[in-house]
């Protein structure tokens, strides 16, 4: 049963979380691992390219990393409620160790450097939907927003200190040394979890868990999040709200070429948007659950409106501050993650949070390439508002007709 709280605002913030038995250590376990996974992502890319001295087999490594999320999430999401979150959190982590390992072999072909960390992606979005799952277990309806949010600000926080860290270490010690560190990451991980947190039950514990049954039970959840118009448009709309405004990442070293800076300072852009994310989560986490619900659409605007001026050229300073706008409004899934709970099924949940994971990271994805592309023809700027532009519309019509639309204005606290 999950835990009840008062709903008093001492309650619901990011401190009653941590107050929760096992969130400190699935917390702890996800910034180990993260940290690890982004330091290993620089050591991989800098060994292969020491081996073969192609960028483009370098620059494989990132798209092996998302790839797999597109295939694995969709595939094999009924497993998140077929097993134990626990037991399927810690099976995840010792296997990705092991695919770590793996690659430390010597001599070990590139192409099967690249198929280990396949398999590491095709993990990593069934470990996410598992999680989630499991955090519906240890918090109320009012928590479980702000426990996901801790875990998107350790992610963002990650991100910004991983690859530089990764940097200066590959530098330190080597490519190999950092890789066998990412594979004692997810080992520690593996331990924080089995040992850390209690036991909570499989959601769908009696299906059959044949490779068969697995994906047309998997199938069956896409058709019930496809038959179910109030859930999909709010599972849309955690996609379209983080896709569009990823194009400011995406084109960060372009927009700063373009501002007539040395791409050098792309990091202004790259840490403004990353900052923004966290500064959002951790403001949002302090507000009340019935106000965090009301932000929702004018936060999910804001992530898009604030790419708008990039039409303009704004120096890159004032280009920094625009993503960091941007990225705070990431943090209506506060307000979105109770309403998601509202429309789903139970049973559904670890299939249906896997396949969130997995469809954002794919948007993402394919938002960043295709823009690229268009980057390549026409002014980073222009591109970057157009995006804002279409993103502002879409959010809008997704909002608007979810339940999103039922929460009413924000008001103040």
């Amino acid at each position: 049963m999950a835990r009840t709280l008062p709903p008093t605002r001492s309650a619901t913030g990011m401190s009653a979380v941590l107050r929760v038995p096992g969130m400190p250590v699935v917390l702890t376990a996800h910034a180990v691992s993260m940290a690890g996974t982004l330091a290993a992502e620089v050591a991989l890319s800098v060994l292969i390219f020491q081996r073969t001295g192609s960028a483009f087999l370098s620059a494989l490594v990132l798209v092996c990393s998302f790839l797999p999320y597109a295939v694995g999430g969709t595939l094999l999401s009924s497993l998140a409620d077929r097993f134990p979150p626990r037991r399927l959190l810690v099976c995840c982590d010792l296997l990705s160790a092991a695919c770590i390992a793996a690659m430390l072999v010597p001599g070990l072909p590139v192409l099967a450097l690249l198929g280990l960390l396949l398999v590491t992606g095709f993990v990593a979005p069934l470990f996410q939907g598992a999680r989630a799952a499991g955090l519906t277990h240890l918090l109320d309806a009012d928590l479980f927003p702000v426990g996901r949010s801790l875990l998107r600000t350790i992610s963002q926080t990650a991100v910004v200190s991983g690859f530089a860290l990764g940097s200066v270490l590959v530098a330190a010690v080597g490519p190999l040394w950092l890789l066998a560190s990412d594979a004692a990451s997810f080992l520690l991980s593996a331990a924080l979890i089995g040992w850390g947190t209690r036991a909570t039950p499989a959601a769908d514990p009696d299906g059959e868990r044949t490779l068969r049954t697995v994906v047309r039970a998997s199938a069956a959840g896409l058709r019930y999040l496809s038959g179910n118009p109030p859930l999909r448009r709010l599972i849309l709309l955690t996609w379209a709200v983080p896709g569009f405004s990823a194009v400011g990442d995406g084109l960060a070293v372009a927009y700063t070429a373009q501002a007539h800076a040395p791409v050098t300072r792309a990091g202004v852009l790259f840490t403004g948007y990353a900052a923004g994310t966290v500064l959002g989560e951790l403001l949002v986490a302090r507000l009340r659950p019935g106000t965090r619900g009301r932000l929702v659409l004018p936060l999910a605007v804001l992530s898009q409106l604030a790419l708008v001026p990039y039409a303009l050229g704004p120096p890159l300073p004032l280009a920094g501050v625009l993503l960091l706008l941007s990225g705070a409004g990431f943090a209506c899934n506060q307000g979105i993650d109770p309403l998601v709970l509202r429309e789903s099924e139970p049973a559904l949940r670890g299939r249906l949070f896997t396949v969130q994971t997995s469809g954002l990271m794919t948007v993402q994805g394919v938002v960043i390439a295709v823009s690229g592309a268009l980057g390549s023809h026409a002014r980073p700027g222009l591109v970057i508002a157009a995006f804002g532009v279409l993103g502002t519309g879409t959010v809008l019509w997704l909002a608007l007709r979810s339940p999103v639309a039922e929460q009413g204005p924000a008001v103040s606290r």
